[in-house]
Parts: structure tokens; sequence; C-alpha cells
């Protein structure tokens, strides 16, 4: 039985790729010295697997930001306005690359970076591919030909890991009408071909083709494109051993498209989806076959222990109807999506013993792969019955531990009404209430919420953390930054304000480090986009709020102006979404607990003052079930958590949430069903495109489309920001538009930000003065320009 690995978290163990990225990029080492630390975590990493047991090694999952981005480069899909890179200042393959990842404004030179949006249903953002009517696909990047036979040079044989063609194509966007982009598939499989043989020749024996798409609702003509495509690729390389990976869902109707194609194995996800286990070994033409199953059995996307009882029951129902060489053991998708050791969890006051004897990251999860592999032969099953033992006493403890179950919780929830689910009036109504009550300007200015994240600010919390400082001393530098940012927003004349969250570590973390039923790692990283990582909580217990958690960061702020300032809370979808959660209970119970604790946060601050408070819910669109007939009970409970978290306050008290990097189109209905007062989202990086499932929809509340992409260093100009913002006037009742940023500025440096805001902050008198009115938005009628 084969052990093998469908892709490695990148990042390093200690976040060095993160480290060596931002140092790139601020140009203090040099190309030579990041290329020096992504070869070391790369060494690491197959090393690691290696010395787990795992015989199928993959490589080309190491990424120096993301691997769809890799992806276009390796086939020449470089948009246009990166040509000038090309023929112009600079002929580097890095610079392209991280300009296509972060724009780039330097020797004349000003671009936006590509659109970015989640992978699928996970935190992980990717950077979309953009296609035109005549794209030319062409070998361009040698990236995945170099990691092989780097490899290679380690004594290494891997398993070259490439985005399938079908999917690439299908995780693009169209940049022009008339054509589809499935149509590209005749120019761009000549190039996949090429590259695929190409690494055939030098002593590849197995790839791994990664097409999730196979899990998603396809019309005929893509599933089609399926089997034109693998038909091609099979009749070039009639000998090359491909790996078909599927993850995340159920296959579906797609089973048979995917049992048909001629690959030499399938790889299901079982943990997400244990009944297609089932539906393949009912298929005659597969059983009769001599294709390889892959079983994704080990959880890629949590950190739980694998119950090995429960995975052995799946590997002898398919070695019995297909024989144990046929039968190939993984984790259920790239452990991309986890920590990477759980062994650097060493410090017992921050996660027990007891708790941390229930989890597995990374580099436990292959190890998880090979010992099941061990425990189903029966010449070996001896040999590994301690961790057997070992594994079935920490997964029975966590099912029964005292610290999980809080029975006051449990009855809040159950005691909920459905009149918690809503405000007192409607938004129309609440409207005019908040447009008299808070007097704003037309086109309202204000930020996400976090300030830029110095050295100085993050050396004190540490230094708080470690009890190097006393709590009166932390809290007084934290008023101070906060006092600071205040005057500051004053100065530059925004018209809302935020408190700039210096306390906070992460929008999920911090919240979590509060909260009952959480517990926390020190080493716990995962990557979210490029060199940003996240540490989520892991929520192991019932949630319920001890003690208030913002409000004292809050009304500090709020006595230091005139103006308002934005209470800031993240949102109980988001919350469950960028936390590892548990798996005993259904999510939705889990969402209502928290969304209880975000209730009373807001009700407080409503009572001390606290005119505006904003519930952010950035993750509601990536918790969609990626089967349509799957979605609307999910969306169901995940609206009714928002509404819950937010229902508990006066007309006069404004909601607003904020949304970034998602499709909203077919979950508009769901997005005005929040109730929100306001909501902000990201539509830079799209030219306001985002707008027009609103538009379609007539949403009725009001909106703040990102005026300016925060995830780029690049300062846009007054007058880019003025031609989105009339994009948006375009769909959007003058009275109902704010003027903001993509995203919270915490990632980026001072000097940009206060540019930027700048900026945007005279955008907006520019539109004040087109309209010919600096009046309260309350006295205004007018619906665009």
């Amino acid at each position: 039985m084969i052990t093998h690995n469908l892709g490695y978290p990148r990042i390093g163990s200690k976040r060095e790729l993160k480290r060596a990225s931002e140092q790139y990029w601020a140009g203090t080492i040099t190309k030579e010295e990041l290329a020096l630390v992504s070869r070391q975590i790369r060494t690491q990493n197959w090393k690691i697997q290696q010395n787990a047991g795992i015989e199928l090694i993959p490589s080309n999952d190491f990424s120096l930001y993301d691997h769809v981005l890799d992806t276009s480069l390796m086939l020449g899909a470089i948009p246009e306005r990166y040509h000038v890179l090309i023929d112009g200042i600079s002929s580097k393959e890095l610079d392209i690359y991280f300009a296509m990842a972060r724009g780039v404004q330097k020797e004349g030179v000003d671009i936006v970076a590509s659109e970015m949006t989640k992978w699928f249903d996970t935190n992980y953002h990717y950077i979309v591919p953009e296609f035109v009517k005549n794209q030319k696909f062409y070998r361009y990047s040698e990236k995945a030909i170099i990691e092989f036979e780097e490899a290679k040079q380690l004594g290494i044989l891997t398993k070259p890991v490439l985005v399938g063609p079908v999917s690439y194509l299908l995780l693009g966007k169209e940049k022009e009408e008339g054509f589809s982009r499935i149509d590209l598939l005749d120019q761009l499989l000549p190039v996949y071909i090429d590259i695929l043989q190409d690494l055939e020749s030098r002593g590849a024996t197995w790839v791994q083709l990664d097409e999730p798409f196979l899990v998603m609702d396809l019309t005929q003509k893509e599933r089609e494109a399926f089997e034109v495509a693998y038909q091609k690729i099979r009749k070039a390389l009639p000998h090359l051993k491909i790996l078909l990976a599927t993850y995340f869902e159920c296959s579906g109707e797609n089973i048979h498209t995917t049992v048909a194609l001629p690959v030499d194995c399938i790889h299901l996800d079982l943990v997400r989806c244990p009944s297609q286990l089932s539906d393949i070994l009912a298929i005659d033409s597969f059983v009769a076959s001599e294709k390889f199953l892959s079983l994704g059995l080990v959880d890629g996307r949590n950190i739980w222990k694998n119950d090995f009882t429960k995975s052995l029951r799946f590997i002898e129902n398919a070695v019995t109807v297909l024989g144990e060489n046929r039968v190939l053991l993984a984790p259920s998708c790239s452990l991309l999506h986890s920590p990477c050791d759980l062994d650097l969890e060493k410090n017992e006051a921050v996660l027990s013993l007891e708790i941390k004897n229930w989890m597995a990251f990374a580099k436990q999860k292959l190890s998880e792969v090979v010992v099941l592999s061990k425990l189903s032969g029966a010449s070996t099953f001896a040999e590994y019955t301690n961790q057997l033992l070992e594994n079935q006493q920490a997964v029975e403890s966590r099912k029964v531990s005292a610290l999980i179950h809080r029975p006051a919780v449990k009855q809040r929830v159950a005691s909920v009404q459905k009149a918690d689910f809503s405000r007192e009036k409607s938004f129309a109504e609440r409207q005019a209430i908040q447009l008299k009550t808070l007097n704003l300007p037309l086109f309202p200015t204000t930020t996400i919420g976090s300030f830029p994240q110095t050295a100085d600010v993050r050396q004190l919390r540490a230094r708080y953390k470690k009890g190097e400082i006393s709590h009166e001393n932390y809290v007084k530098q934290i008023e101070d930054a906060i006092a600071l940012s205040i005057e500051w927003q004053e100065e530059i004349g925004l018209d809302v304000l935020v408190h700039g969250e210096f306390e906070r570590n992460d929008m999920v973390e911090y919240f979590g480090e509060q909260l009952s039923g959480y517990v926390f790692t020190q080493n716990g990283w995962v990557q979210s986009y490029g060199s940003r990582c996240v540490k989520p909580p892991v929520i192991y217990g019932d949630v319920e709020r001890p003690v208030p958690m913002t409000v004292q960061w809050s009304t500090f702020a709020q006595s230091k102006t005139q103006k308002y300032v934005k209470g800031m809370l993240t949102g109980p979808i988001t919350i469950l979404q960028w936390s590892f959660v548990r798996d005993d209970q259904p999510r939705k119970d889990t969402a209502y607990q928290i969304a209880l604790a975000i209730r009373d946060e807001v009700v407080d601050l409503e009572k001390e003052g606290i005119k505006i408070i904003q519930i952010d819910e950035p993750a509601i669109r990536e918790g969609l079930p990626l089967r349509k007939a799957n979605a609307e009970a999910y969306l169901n409970w995940a609206v009714n958590a928002f509404r819950l978290s937010a229902s508990g306050v006066r007309n006069e008290t404004q909601i607003h949430t904020h949304m970034c990097y998602s499709e909203f189109n077919d979950i508009i209905e769901h997005i005005a069903a929040l109730d929100a007062d306001v909501i902000t989202i990201e539509t830079s990086r799209s030219q306001m495109e985002l707008l027009d499932a609103f538009a379609e929809f007539k949403y009725p509340n009001e909106i703040g489309p990102g005026v300016y992409d925060i995830h780029s260093p690049r300062v846009p100009s007054v007058t880019e920001m003025e031609i989105l913002l009339k994009k948006a006037l375009e769909v959007i009742p003058a009275r109902n538009l704010w003027v903001n940023p993509d995203c919270g500025l915490k990632t980026r440096h001072w000097e940009e930000t206060e540019k930027a805001l700048k900026n945007m902050v005279a955008a907006s008198e520019n539109l004040r003065e087109l309209h010919g009115s600096t009046q309260s938005v309350a006295d205004y009628d007018g619906f665009s320009l």
C-alpha cells in the first residue's frame, strides 16, 4: 500500500519564508538570499516527508507567493500590463511574479496587482488568472522542472504537482467579452503536455494533477473539457503515471466523469465526503480497471488526531474490493492548510498537555498516514498496536473531557427566540433615523479598522505577554497609540474614525483569547496569502464571553474626539471559519455560541455610547458549501448567526459589516438578509466589477466599495480613486455610498498609508464638490453624477 502526500506547508516551520520575502521586498536581502531560504525550506520539507516514510513525496508544491500564480507564469499567462517588465525596465521573472501579486510602483512604472480571491472554501487566497479572447500560452517559468531536479540531487524522486489544466482555466476570469475561458483549452494543452514530457524525460514516474473543480457543479461543456484534456494528455504520455487529485467535497454526479478519465489514480477526500468511497467502489468499470484509488483519510484542514479505527474501516473496505496493491493512503488534501509541527508547541501554559494530546499538525499527519498503512498490513499490525491504542485513547478522551462541555452555554443557545434575530425596525426606517442622528457628510470616509502594526507595537504586545512590563504601563502605551491615531485621522479629515486595533495580534485570535472554549498555539501558523500568515485559535469546547473584550479601547478612543469612532468586532462566522473548530457538534451550534458572545459585546459598546459598530464577516462567503444543493442550509444559519450578534441594539445604532475577496452574485440575497446598515467590500482589484451583483439585485442598504487595494504597497492617485467612485455612483445612490479602502491597514507601512488615505479623502471631497454639495447626506436626495 503506497503512502503519498498532496502538498506540504511552504512557509517554513518558523515562518522563514515570510521573513525572507518581506526582507526582499524591502530591499534588505538579495534575490539570491531569498532563493537560498527557499531552497532550505524545500529541502527541509522533503527530508521531513522522507523521514516520516512517505513514498511519493510532492515537488512544485512550494511557492514564493501562490501556486496558481506559479502556474500562470509557467504557462506564460502574463497580462499585457506587465509586459513592460518583460520588454522594458526588467526581464527578471521574479519582478514580474511579485508585480502580478502585489503591484509595482517604481522607476516610472505604476501597475496594479492582479485580482485575488479565496481558494474554494478555505482562507487561502490565490491570484486570479486573467484571460483574453486570443490568449497565447507558452513555457515561461521553469519552476516545476527546477524543483524536480533539485529534489533529485538530494536523492529524492518526487511526484511533481501541477494545477490541472481544466481547473486552471476555471480558476481564472475572462477580461474581455465574446469568449469562454474553457474555450482556451486547445491552446493551453500543448504547453502542459510539453512540460509533462520534459518531467518524464528527467525521470518522473508519477505526476499529480490537481483538479478540484471535479467536486463542483459543472456544465456539460466543462465535463467534456475534462474528457478532451485527459485523452490528449494520455495519448501524448502513455507511460507516465497520472494521479488525479480531487478534494474539499463530494464528486457527486462528476464521479462517473472522473472514473472514465484515462488516468492511473484517483484521489478522493474522504474527510469532507466519506460516502464517495462506496460510490466509486460501486462503479463496476472502475473496479474492473487497473486504476489505483487514493484514500484521503487524514484531515488536511483541521488539527485533530485521526480516528484510526474509523480510517481502518475505510481501508478495509477499499482493499476488500480492489486489493492492497491498488490502494494509496494520503491526507485529504494538501497540508498547506495545516500548521507545520506540533513538536514546536513546548509551552504547557499556552497549550496544555491534555489538549495537545488531541492534536496533529502537518508533520504528525504524515506519521498518521504511514501508521495507517502499517496497521492495515497483517504482518506489521502487532508492531503498531501501541500507536493504535494511544491514538484511540486520545480520540475518546476528547469526546468526554470536562473541559469541553458547559451546560449553561448550551442552554442559552437552546433558549434563543425568533425575535433575537431581528432589529426592531426595517432598514429604510433605521436609515432615516440614523441619517439625522449621525448627521454625516455626503460620501463619508472611513477605514476598515486596523492601522499599521509597527515593530514597536508588536514588541510592546510581546513584552506584555512575557510579563516584562506591567499592565498599567501596557495600557498607557496602547492608549497613547490610540490617541495619536485619533488625532492623525482628524488632521487628514476622515469622517468616521477607528481606534487602530494596536492591542490586537489578529482579528480572530484576539477575540479567541478572551472567550472560553478556546486554546492557542505558539507556532501554529498557516499561510493566508503571500507572506501573510495567520495563527488560527482552536475551538475545543463550548464558547462564551466571560468579560467585555473591546469596550475599554473603544470608549477611550471615543473620549478623544467629537467625531464618531467605530466599535470594531469580528463576526461569528469569521471567528468560526478562521479557527480550527471542534468536530464533535454541528458547526451551526458553535456559530450560535460565538454569536451570543459577540451580541453581549455589541450591547455593551452601545451602552457605553458607541454609535457605530462594525462586525466584520469576511469569511461568510468562504464557508459556503461548494455544491449549490448544500448552500441554502449553511447560508440560513450563517445569516442568522450574524443577525443574532447584531440585533440587540437600538435603531439609532448603525451596524457595519465588512467582506473581502468574495464573489457575491450567487449569495446576494443572503448578503442583503444580514440586514447590516452599511457593508464595506473589496472592489478595487476588480475595478468595481463586484458591484454588479449589488446593482442587479438593487441592494437597498449603504455600501462602501473599496477604492484602493491595501494588499499592495502602491499608492493610488486621487484621480484613480475618483474614477472608481464614479463607477460606483453609476449603480449606488449617492446617499448610500461610503468611501473606504478595501480592507484593514495592519500589514501596510505608515508612509504609504498616510499618502493613500489623504488621496482617498481628497477624492471624496472632490466628489462632494462635483455634486455641488457639502451638506449632510441626510439632506441629499440625488442618485448619481
